[in-house]
């Protein structure tokens, strides 16, 4: 499929010009997770990119996990990288492979590299290795058994294979050149010896390939037409294609580099989200702050807005960070088209309307979403008794304040409009109850000419839904936190906001775990799979609008 989506970006020019080139080979990319944590946000961009220039070309994507360390991998990571993946969207279908599908081969290769004369076992320590490698400025040194014989070689290498040797050892390494200026290309080691047992190998293995080795081959074992990586590996991509070539691999695959996802108020470091879970600063690795796929699947950021923003930023080979905002703005713009709106008081203040019959009930027409065309419809019931938010009633009202107040008129949302006419008060002054009077003329919230500047939301306080509403925000008050020497510092203190005594619509009854809802006037909340007291959670995906420089700001000026 040639034309303007192929030509918007240096990666799609280049599978242009692979296509002229080799007609008749189909497009193969590949997605590549270590199995060692969860995927974030920055892997999102990795994950649209890969499969969309196979669908773009009519070829295909493997998932590939890169299970080179048995040490830090675990099975529940592997489940929760596909469980994101098919959030996310995305099939391999019976493409999914393993690097340790390859042990087998990769150990051939290895043997073969050491009867070419292009790799041998060192005995040094690795720290040993790493004094003698020098450094950007500075040429390495070569390792005293860089010239071990041939057959030297393939007996350590066969008996650190058997387990024969404890870790650390021996190692293998590639023999290319220790004063290249790409440290990457200074003899980088392919095997280490590891007694540990592997999750799908188990005790067969007691040496585990490197990644660089493992990566270049896996992809070329696979048919990988276009190996798609972040720019920390570029300097990696002269060893990728050394050991291709060394080894004679045919139709090698191309490896291109691309600019990752850098977030305003973000961390995607591995190390320092860690830390932050073992610091119970969050609950876990899917906690709704969280960066993680997991964290935004349960905060209700909706993965159709996730997919069109990584396509939105676009690739370029230029590091930048992009304003969290934009990210928001994205959930908003779908949201405000797809979720359903309903009437949520977080803070409630009872409201007795003193001219309604005590037991008189009516039922009133709601649209479910505005922005729909012949949106449903659901039924709100209203009795002389309500509940509205406390901070939409001001005994003493400021200037422009628009909402509630003694002798003031508000209209309740698809009601009726009401007039304060006073208000109960307990022994700390706290106001405990409202008294208004109805205008039985305005039904529907129709105030007939009246200059009624404010609609506040409500819930009857004989069909209600408790509720526990958690409002999150952004983690860290910094732009960039990763720059920061104390991460704890930066961290926003208000980044989670519980509202325990939250009272919803009985309508919210209906509504399923993960399911984003508009809550009118606070913003949209996906239904969480924890409950609190019976009552169920609700979990702020974002609010209605952008207000994060008001917070900052006000931060600068409390400290």
């Amino acid at each position: 499929m040639m034309g303007s989506v192929e030509d918007r970006d240096f990666i799609r020019k280049e599978i242009n010009k692979f296509r002229v080139l080799y007609p008749d080979r189909l497009i193969h990319t590949r997605f590549p997770p270590e199995p060692n944590g969860f995927l974030h946000i920055g892997h999102a961009k990795a994950i649209v990119l890969s499969f969309d220039i196979a669908r773009e070309n009519n070829g295909l994507c493997n998932l590939r996990f890169d299970d080179t360390n048995p040490e830090k991998e675990d099975q529940r990571f592997i489940q929760a990288i596909k469980t994101d993946l098919r959030w996310l969207g995305f099939d391999w279908k019976d493409r999914l492979f393993y690097a340790s599908d390859y042990f087998d081969r990769l150990y051939q290769y290895a043997i073969q590299l050491i009867k070419q004369g292009a790799a041998y076992v060192d005995s040094l320590l690795s720290e040993e290795i790493r004094k003698l490698r020098g450094t950007p400025t500075r040429p390495g040194v070569n390792s005293p058994y860089r010239n071990r014989s041939k057959e030297e070689n393939l007996k350590l290498f066969q008996k650190m294979r058997s387990g024969y040797f404890p870790d650390g050892m021996h190692c293998l390494r590639a023999k290319i050149d220790m004063s290249s200026p790409n440290i990457n290309m200074r003899d980088p080691l392919i095997y280490r010896i590891r007694h540990q047992i592997h999750p799908r190998t188990g005790k067969k293995w007691f040496i585990y390939p490197l990644y660089d080795f493992a990566h270049s081959l896996s992809d070329a074992i696979e048919g990988i037409t276009h190996s798609l990586c972040t720019l920390e590996f570029e300097n990696h991509r002269p060893l990728y294609n050394w050991f291709l070539n060394t080894l004679n691999i045919g139709h090698a695959p191309q490896q291109i580099e691309f600019a990752r996802l850098n977030l305003t108020n973000v961390v995607l470091s591995k190390r320092k989200l860690s830390l932050l879970v073992e610091k119970k600063v969050l609950e876990g690795w899917d906690d709704p702050r969280m960066p993680t796929l997991a964290g935004l699947r349960r905060r209700g950021c909706p993965p159709q807005a996730i997919r069109r923003f990584c396509r939105d930023i676009g690739v370029t080979k230029t590091e930048s960070i992009i304003n969290m905002s934009h990210f928001e703005q994205r959930m908003r713009e779908y949201l405000n088209k797809h979720a359903l709106r309903f009437m949520v008081v977080l803070d409630p203040l009872r409201v007795c309307i003193v001219n309604y019959p005590a037991q008189k009930t009516e039922l009133f027409e709601a649209i479910n979403n505005p922005e729909v065309p012949l949106s449903s419809i659901r039924k709100i019931s209203f009795s002389n008794e309500l509940y509205i938010e406390r901070s939409d009633f001001n005994q003493n009202p400021p200037v422009k304040f628009f909402r509630l107040a003694p002798g003031k008129t508000v209209r309740l949302k698809h009601a009726y409009c009401v007039t304060c006419e006073s208000y109960d008060c307990d022994v700390d002054g706290k106001v405990t109850t409202v008294y208004c009077r109805c205008d039985f003329n305005t039904r529907g919230g129709d105030c007939k000419g009246q200059k009624v500047r404010g609609t506040l939301h409500w819930v009857n306080v004989h069909d209600t839904q408790p509720i526990v509403a958690r409002l999150y925000d952004r983690l860290f008050l910094s732009s960039d936190p990763s720059k920061d020497e104390d991460l704890f510092e930066q961290l926003n203190p208000h980044s989670r906001i519980d509202f325990n005594s939250a009272i919803a619509e009985s309508a919210l009854r209906g509504i399923g775990v993960g399911e984003t809802i508009q809550f009118l006037r606070h913003g949209y909340f996906c239904k969480d799979s924890e409950q609190l007291d019976d009552m169920p959670v609700f979990n702020r995906t974002v609010q209605l609008k952008d207000s994060w420089e008001k917070i900052v700001q006000k931060a600068v000026l409390r400290s």
